[in-house]
């Protein structure tokens, strides 16, 4: 009788290490798919953040002109490089755009970035002649 209880004792345990082997496998293969989609998001996720912060960084170097669909943009050297042509001083360029000397020169050096209003009178200063503008500054 022993025979036949430790037979069948073993039979059945190689049926159900049959049955959750079979089990495992299925929920192995699904874990596999689970973990590829999820890769795959984190990458759509991280190119679409790649994405934004180039639309972020190109939306803060221009600024839109209310009334015109040219955006205006920044540059330091250009700035530096108008102001020599037109061969002022940094004093006497702010006055022209009603800045400081001070707030002229740290925009030529990069370490600060005029706003949307400053920006307008950049571009009104841009256009105008070297005669022209020491005609408006009064020297």
């Amino acid at each position: 009788m022993t025979n036949i209880a430790s037979v069948l004792k073993s039979e059945i345990s190689r049926i159900a290490r049959k049955e959750v082997r079979a089990e495992i496998d299925s929920l192995r293969k699904a874990s596999v798919q689970y973990r590829s989609a999820i890769a795959q998001l984190r990458r759509q996720v991280s190119e679409l953040d790649k994405k934004l912060k180039q639309a972020a960084q190109a939306s803060s170097r221009t600024v839109e002109r209310p009334g015109s669909a040219t955006p205006r943009r920044f540059s330091a050297a250009r700035l530096a490089a108008h102001r020599a042509k037109l061969g002022l001083s940094a004093a006497a360029y702010g006055k022209l755009v009603g800045m400081s000397g001070a707030t002229i020169y740290l925009w030529e050096q990069g370490k600060s970035r005029p706003n949307a209003e400053q920006l307008l009178r950049l571009a009104e200063a841009r256009s105008l002649s070297r005669n022209a503008a020491l005609q408006k500054i009064g020297g």
